[in-house]
């Protein structure tokens, strides 16, 4: 018998690009109409994100430009590149703070969604970052109210890598407890090459690199041990309480090993048919 569960977050499944070069034709390996998100970069500026978001819209995706708000000077610059994304056909946003210290007026993604809210942005959708293992320097009670006062100007929540079941499970509990009631994609890392990591950390930039290692230190450790990782392993004990804690499916980390991902996810909806 399949496992439907399983399936049913395998089929919500979106895809995350760091915009680097060749990003978009690795993309063209994702099924035509999927979610692809595009992260920003400090080192490369919005411009490279937005870029590559109105190329993956263009080719018939469902594009989901990271907005950082330290990555923008102010309102004015804002309200240009939601114009752009929009006159681009894009309907989604994720909002994240961004590392660094704040290019202009915006140092967190609270301030950036109101004043996006206050624009009437077009977007029907916008995600927001959870935290099940915490943020190395942000203290839990702030991470939660956070959380309280940016819900009203979201419409989902997608969770930073996390390799332990248990701590996204208490995390999402402790969430709903708090009174934040959106549905949660659940960030997994997809089908990757330690080696490949590595040469893809190596391109992102030595600042980047820093700052992600830094938010994400026991995940990466977990993905450089040559064949421990599987992302079945997190899935499944997941998929068993998917109606419970409001999952709405799945973030899948590419790293742009894009094809390998692909086919995992492909080969694992097929098994479990």
């Amino acid at each position: 018998m399949g496992d439907n569960l399983v399936n049913g977050l395998l089929a919500r499944a979106d895809f995350e690009l760091i915009p680097l070069k060749g990003a978009l034709e690795k993309a063209l390996a994702i099924p035509p109409g999927s979610t692809v998100s595009v992260t920003a970069s400090p080192s490369r500026g919005m411009g490279t994100t937005v870029d590559l978001a109105l190329e993956l819209q263009a080719r018939g995706y469902r594009a989901v430009p990271h907005l950082s708000a330290r990555m923008i000077e102010d309102r004015h610059e804002l309200a240009l590149i939601v114009k752009r994304l929009d006159d681009g056909g894009v309907a989604r946003a994720f909002i994240t703070g961004g590392d660094g210290q704040p290019h202009g007026d915006y140092f967190d993604a609270f301030t950036l969604l109101r004043d996006m809210a206050d624009l009437g942005h077009p977007f029907l959708e916008v995600g927001i970052t959870g935290y099940p293992e915490g943020h190395p320097s942000i203290p839990v009670d702030r991470l939660r109210q956070a959380m309280l006062d940016k819900q009203a100007h979201a419409t989902h929540i997608v969770t930073q890598m996390c390799f332990n079941p248990t701590a996204i499970v208490d995390w999402i509990r402790m969430t709903r407890a708090d009174g934040v009631d959106l549905p949660v994609k659940v960030g997994v890392p997809g089908a990757i090459d330690p080696a490949r990591l590595l040469t893809i950390a190596a391109r992102i930039g030595v600042g980047d690199s820093v700052s992600f290692l830094a938010k994400n230190r026991r995940a990466m450790i977990r993905l450089l041990r040559p064949g421990r990782y599987r992302p079945d392993r997190l899935v499944k004990p997941l998929s068993r309480m998917s109606q419970e804690l409001g999952l709405s499916g799945l973030h899948l980390f590419t790293f742009n090993q894009v094809e390998p991902t692909v086919a995992w996810l492909a080969k694992t909806i097929a098994r479990n048919a």
